[in-house]
This record gives structure tokens, sequence and C-alpha cells, in this order.
């Protein structure tokens, strides 16, 4: 059928043709005074115009004015109906975090301003083309809060409201780079686990399992249909969107017990009402951002992240986090010292050794249940301050004794006949269940700069009496992520082979996930017998023998880029030292040692098949080459920008003295 233009424009009623030309206005008086009229900016002057033309009653202008920035994404009938839908179930709930907290706002005789900058979800671009986009979207949307923070220049304090993986790290770096005004984190929690089925990460593998016939149709449909229970919060494990909401609360920039707690219900939203009580009481007391981002409360991050076992991209998050913080910048000998001296005492999805969702973290305790454990080990620096307008220590002296301390972990055992020992064990419990350390830094021939295994997740059926991952054997070598699961789904990969997938770090593809190639080797059969190796990164719910961040990446010259199908590579993790070797030892016809494997790798020329992928946007590549020059993902992926000036000075100096020559 054929659109005409009179069906394209056609109008319902004359109703649309009674339009006004002029309007009232709002009733009243700005509360202007001499002073104002004779000093205030114009911008300040018109501000107030706006207000009341929004709705604001005049007399009520002079209150303190605070912004309330999110992730919203989708619109919502007032019934909770979905007009349009958002991207995912993390951001479509969180516009009801941003009416609580702006009502409280209001009852404080304050004024709230709203504002969005929606987000991607990385469980829906894997293994699309949307996936370029994912990780320089952090840069990118920390840029834009920051511009919206400045773009009110009135405000006296800001709440950041955010869940997922690159949401809620983009408004840390934009909310820890405003060192002199108050502000607030409020994560917007979790979804719940279904009744029957599987959770958010499983049901990522049914296109891998039903491929190679471990799954029907029919089953592959109806846990599907079930996986997300509840329309909002982030996924059921401690992947990076659960990791980064601990992570927010450990540095001190959310409320005790903010973090996981389940979306759309009402101890969720009290925590909305918390923080921005919060965060008015900081203006009040003249607390700032800069009072609580500092080097010490950047540890005690580091410190809870091993404590919970989480994702590996907060190593990418937490430097990035420091450096828009002015702050010192952790190093990879920083990080290996936290996990060698903090045990692991969170049992969830996806680490183990029970898979418990995140939901029942938020009732065992949470965040302030596992600090009370590192407390008495000596850990954290009690003495930061945090939002409460109160030091670490004060607040978990508070939440030991507290009443909703003793109800959170009654409703566990109620509700899901849960003992919260069991989720949260002391350090003595931890290890009598065989919990390692979360993250070793595996380096060798392969890895000169390094590179990251969540070992805490290895199949501990895999990991010998000592401790040990040992793998040896030929590489079958793939150029993309795609070639690599369409190998897994076609039956080219068997039990013991190692996978090198590279060609896919910032300059390749953006550094995306390689989440399709991990969750397909955790939930098939043979999986926990194969071991990758990449120059990507992994979501926060991937485990398994999986090497990621391989540096230098196969593009930039890396030893990775230079890999072959049939070249020997043998692994070596020890779980429990936290110490391991990636290391090319030639071929089956002649076998080398390290270091001469070392040499040739440094003659051989990179593989052919390893290029940008097809269809990486400019925007992609130009903050590739910015957040390499600014030291790469090992510095966080940031933008350096005195680094960034002096690089592009240096390139116009060279280019005037070769034109020089030239002419």
């Amino acid at each position: 059928m054929i659109l005409s233009i009179d069906d394209l424009m056609q109008t319902p009623t004359n109703d649309m043709y009674e339009i006004k030309t002029t309007a009232h206005g709002a009733q009243g008086s700005l509360p202007l005074t001499d002073k104002m009229l004779r000093t205030s900016p114009s911008g300040d002057l018109f501000g107030l115009s706006q207000n009341v033309g929004m709705g604001w009653k005049p007399n009520k202008l002079l209150g303190k004015e605070v912004l309330l920035l999110s992730t919203q994404g989708g619109m919502k009938e007032s019934n909770g109906d979905p007009i349009a839908l958002g991207y995912h179930t993390g951001h479509w709930e969180v516009d009801l975090l941003m009416k609580e907290a702006a009502r409280e706002v209001t009852k404080a005789n304050g004024m709230p301003f709203a504002a969005y900058v929606s987000d991607p979800c990385d469980g829906r671009s894997q293994g699309t083309d949307g996936m370029f986009d994912s990780f320089p979207y952090r840069n990118d949307a920390a840029i834009v809060y920051r511009r919206l923070i400045r773009s009110l220049p009135t405000r006296k304090a800001v709440i950041g409201i955010a869940t997922c993986d690159k949401g809620l790290p983009a408004m840390m770096l934009a909310l820890s780079a405003m060192h002199d005004l108050p502000t607030v984190i409020i994560p917007g929690g979790v979804t719940l686990p279904p009744l029957f089925g599987e959770d958010a990460g499983k049901i990522q593998t049914i296109g891998a399992r039903y491929s190679n016939n471990e799954l029907s149709l029919k089953e592959a449909s109806e846990l599907g249909c079930r996986a997300c229970a509840t329309s909002g919060g982030g996924c059921q494990f401690l992947g990076t969107a659960a990791t980064a909401q601990v992570v927010s609360e450990a540095m001190g920039l959310s409320v005790p017990h903010a973090a996981l707690a389940p979306s759309g219900q009402e101890i969720w939203k009290e925590m909305a009402r918390q923080s921005a009580r919060a965060v008015i009481h900081m203006e009040n007391t003249g607390i700032t951002t800069k009072d609580i981002v500092t080097d010490a409360s950047i540890r005690n991050a580091m410190v809870v992240h091993a404590a919970f076992g989480g994702s590996t991209n907060l190593l990418l998050h937490i430097p990035a986090i420091a450096h828009a913080a002015k702050i010192t910048t952790p190093t990879v000998q920083d990080w290996i010292q936290v996990n060698r001296e903090t045990p692991r005492l969170v049992s969830v999805l996806p680490n183990g050794p029970d898979y418990h969702p995140t939901i029942r973290a938020y009732l065992a305790g949470g965040v302030p249940e596992v600090m009370l454990h590192l407390r008495e080990l000596g850990l954290l620096d009690l003495t930061v301050m945090t939002v409460t307008g109160k030091t670490l220590g004060e607040n978990l002296e508070w939440w030991e004794q507290s009443e909703r301390r003793i109800k959170m972990k009654e409703r566990l055992v109620e509700a899901d006949g849960i003992q919260p020992e069991e989720v949260i064990m002391n350090p003595q419990q931890a290890q009598a269940r065989g919990m390692s350390s979360t993250i070793t830094f595996p380096i060798g021939n392969i890895a000169p700069e390094g590179a990251i295994i969540k070992s805490t997740s290895i199949d501990p059926e895999v990991i010998d009496e000592n401790g040990i991952y040992y793998h040896k054997n030929i590489a079958k070598v793939f150029s993309s992520e795609r070639k690599a699961i369409a190998a897994i789904k076609n039956g080219d990969i068997q039990k013991g082979d190692i996978m090198v997938v590279s060609g896919c770090g910032p300059l390749g593809t953006g550094m995306e996930e390689t989440y399709q190639l991990t969750s397909a080797l955790k939930h098939l059969s043979y999986g926990k017998y194969v071991t990758l190796l990449t120059d990507a990164r992994f979501s926060g719910v991937s485990t398994g023998a999986c090497i990621g961040h391989i540096g230098p990446e196969g593009l930039a010259g890396g030893p990775i880029g230079k890999l072959r199908d049939g070249d020997v590579i043998e692994i070596r993790i020890d779980a429990l030292k936290l110490e391991g070797h990636l290391h090319f030892l030639g071929t089956s016809e002649t076998e080398l040692s390290p270091k001469e494997g070392a040499e040739v790798l440094a003659q051989r020329e990179q593989h052919p098949d390893i290029k940008p992928a097809n269809g990486l946007p400019d925007d992609t590549r130009l903050w590739a080459a910015l957040q390499n020059v600014s030291g790469g993902t090992w510095k966080g992926s940031v933008y350096d920008v005195d680094r960034i000036i002096e690089v592009l000075k240096a390139g116009e100096e060279a280019l005037a003295q070769k034109n020089l020559v030239k002419n």
C-alpha cells in the first residue's frame, strides 16, 4: 500500500487550528533585589525567568539549586507501561529515583533540576558493531555530564543516578572531577532473578548452547523470556554494573548499604531520599567531592573490589576516576599488592563457590558487611570522609549496631532460606571454602606489558592441589571475535584448545567485550578445558581461563598480533600467589625457550589478517588515538589533555620541519 501525503498529514480535529499567539505568563514577581540587578550575571537573572516559565513558584526561587543527573532511558505511561523502550532495565526505572530525590530536595526548600544522558547496554551490543562504541562511550558521557554541570552555574550540589556498565563509571568520572562541589551517587540497583529459570548472564549463551545441541529451541525460548524477572536494575550477577555500584559505595560516594538494592522496591526509593538528604547536608557543612575521593578512598575501593571478586573492567575505571579527581593513579603493582593482601569473601554469581544472585549479597549486608570483615583485618583506612558527613569508621560503627543490618539478614533467611554467612563469609570460612583472591596479572613474551585474568573464577576442576592452572598446546588464532564465536558454534573448538583472539584492543575494535566467547566457554561442557587469550576485555560476568587486556595490543605492535595457528603457547597461573606467565615457545617442530620465543616474535611481521574492524566509527578511532597517547588501557584509557597537547604540538612541529625540508 502506498502512503499518500494526505494519509501522512491527516488532521483528526479542527481544534489544532485554534492556535494561541500570546499567554499571560507566570503570576507574581521575581524575588529580585537592587544588588542582584546591579551585580548578578544576566544568565542568573534570565534563569529565574525560565524557572517560573516552567512552573516553579516565584516565591520559592531562591532555594539552593541541586542538579540531578541520570542515565534515564525509555518512556513510560503513568502506570509504568512502556511507550518507548530503553536500551536496558538498568536505566528503565531510574526516573523513579530522580523523583524521590527531587521531592526530598524540595522538602528541604531546595530547587531540583534534572538532566539526562542515557547509556548503552553491553549485553544488547555483544557480538555487534554496537560494541565498537561501548568503552569509548564512557569518556564521551563523562564529558557531557561535566558540561551539563558547568552549564548550570547556580547549582550548589549534584546527585548522579546511574546503574550499569558504562553509565555509572561515566557518572563517577564526571562527579569525581567536581572537586569543589558536594556530589552523591545513587546506584540504580539490581533486577531480580526469575523464580524458575536462568540469570541474565547465562541466558546470553542460548545461541552457543543450542548450536552445540545442549539446549532445545523450546528451552531457549522460554528461558529467554523469563531471565529479566523485574523491569528495572542491573543484571543479577556481580558483573561490571554491580561491581561499579559496590565501588561507588566503597569509595564513600554513596550512602551506606546503597549498592545492589532491589530496583523498584521501597527500600530502593528510600535510598534516593537518603542521598538527597546527604548532599544537602554536605552543602550546608562545606563537604565537597575532593574531601571524599582521595588516595585513601581509592585504595579502600580497590580492597572492597578484591573482597567481592569484582569485574576486571573496574581496572579500567578506577584509574580513570583517580585521574578525574587529580589524585594518584593506582599502578599494576598497587593492584597486585591489594589482591595479595585481600581475601575474597563474597559468594555470588559468577564466581561462586555458591552462585547466589546479587540481591542476596544485599540482604546479607552488602558493602558495609564486607567492610566489617576488612576492618578487622586492618585493610581499610577508616578515617576517610563519606557523603554521610561521617568517616567510614563512624559509618561502620553505625551499621554494626543498626536495626537495618538485623532486618536485612532476617529477610534473607525468611525469603530464600539462606544464611547470611553463606553469602558474605568471614576470612576463615572463605578460606575453608577454597575462595582464592581475585585477580592475577600474568606477563611473558606474549604480554610484556601485562595481562589480566580473574583467577578466582577459573573452574576449580582444572586447578591442581597447589593452586596452579597449567595449559600448554598449539594456538588457534582468530582475527576477530566473530570468527572465534563462529568456530565455537561450528564445532571447530575442542577440549584442550588455546584460542587467541587478536586485533580487538582499542585500535582494533574500541576494546570490545568478548562475552560471547567467555559465556559460551563457561556454559559448554568442554569449555573449562579451553584457554582464551585476547587484547580485548571481558564482561564482568565472564569466568574461566580467560586472559585479557594483553598489552601491547596486536595493532600497536604487540606480540599477540604476531601469533599464528600452530604456535606452541604455555600458560601458567598461580591462583594462590597471584603470579603467572604467557609464553610463546616456538612450534611443535621447533620448541624454543621463552627468551628465544621473544626474539622470534620481535622479528615476525604482524599477522596479515589483523586490522581495524570494518565499520569502526571515526569517533572510536579518535578515542583510541587519544587514550593511546595518554597511557592506554593500563592508565584507564583516559584523556590526559596536557600529554595530548604536547603530542599534537610535537607533531605540528615535525610536519612543519618536514615541509621545510621538502621545499
